[in-house]
């Protein structure tokens, strides 16, 4: 059976702990439905596009996203079909109940790749070596073992992965992760499939965060750097999984952490959740807009109306303003036109 050979470091420590600690306040902000969905639906536009441009497509966040509603956009085929494809394949995590097996694996591939490779194909292990190549320079940079070896070093992945009770969720997925690229089981897609595969072992070990986060932001931001983590593991040294445990674990606590910032600054403050008992305050888009530029400015007044919505009436804006004054979240200042709105602490 497989087993993973890595050494558990005080950065993967240190990292793992600002996971924890994000995941804490995004777990327990004071947010409402409306704002988790909106998370949601940004998080899955993030994961579709830029774990789609990593490898190759041309399509741009706003492109996808009109893809993502059911718009015509002027693009490859293939690219609109990738996006689609990734967007079934994150809907299929999201509704997975179960143990991962090996069917688990194919089904996201075959979704990954639908009306991209034959039907053969699809969901189907490679019957043919491989190789992966630098694209700027054709050097070959990494052959995966023979097709032959496929099936039997997928079966022993897939039992460890199954046995394996005391790792933490992290690191089970950022093997996960590594493991599936390097043994490359299909002919297309390895990339997503291994990807989408590290996600679903963090949603299977209840790790989902609310599915506010999307980590392929973090690797197409900095491709290089993804690529040189992954190969810096190294048949001749064991394949220590060290040095792709510091990067996997690093870029998830810069994403959760990034999501914590935007999670505290939308859910006001925990001094906000404390006065209110816990509960959630039922806040309107705008009015979370209003609380929100009022953080990053410091006051709202009258005249800023227009820069902050400007296509809705002075007298919405002031209804909404109005409820916030009520709820004592916001204070006014002054009587006139000329009044400034802030937050009250």
């Amino acid at each position: 059976m497989y087993s993973p050979n890595f050494t558990i470091t005080n950065k993967i420590l240190k990292n793992i702990g600002i996971i924890e600690g994000a995941r804490e306040v995004i777990i327990n902000a004071p947010l409402v439905p409306a704002w988790e969905k909106k998370f949601r639906d940004e998080a899955v536009l993030r994961t579709v596009h830029y774990g789609t441009h990593i490898e190759g497509n041309e399509l741009n966040i706003s492109e996808a996203a009109q893809v993502l509603e059911g718009k015509e956009i002027i693009g490859r085929d293939r690219d609109i079909q990738e996006v689609i494809n990734y967007r079934e394949v994150l809907q299929f995590i999201d509704g997975f109940s179960g143990e991962i097996n090996e069917e688990t694996i194919k089904t996201i591939h075959r979704l990954t790749t639908a009306k991209i490779l034959s039907p053969l194909e699809c969901g189907q292990y490679r019957t043919k070596q491989v190789v992966v190549k630098n694209s700027a320079t054709q050097e070959v940079v990494f052959r995966p073992p023979p097709a032959i070896e496929v099936p039997y070093q997928v079966e022993g992945f897939i039992g460890w992965l199954i046995s394996e009770k005391d790792m933490h969720s992290i690191l089970k997925a950022g093997v996960t992760h590594y493991e599936l690229v390097r043994i490359h089981p299909f002919l297309d897609g390895n990339g997503r499939v291994a990807r989408a595969m590290a996600t679903l072992v963090l949603f299977c070990e209840k790790y989902d965060i609310k599915k506010f986060f999307s980590l392929e932001e973090h690797y197409d931001t900095d491709a290089s750097r993804y690529y040189e983590a992954l190969q810096s593991v190294k048949p001749e040294e064991n394949y220590d999984l060290t040095n792709w445990l510091v990067y996997f674990t690093e870029g998830l606590a810069i994403e959760l952490t990034r999501i914590k910032e935007k999670v505290q600054s939308l859910s006001i403050d925990l001094k906000l959740k404390e006065k209110i008992g816990g509960t959630q305050i039922a806040l309107t888009e705008r009015q979370m807009k209003i609380i929100d530029y009022i953080q990053k400015v410091g006051f709202l007044q009258n005249k800023q109306f227009t820069e902050l919505f400007p296509m809705i009436s002075e007298d919405t804006v002031l209804r909404d303003l109005k409820a916030l004054l009520e709820k004592s979240i916001i204070k006014r200042e002054g009587s006139t036109k000329a009044a400034r709105y802030i937050l009250k602490s």
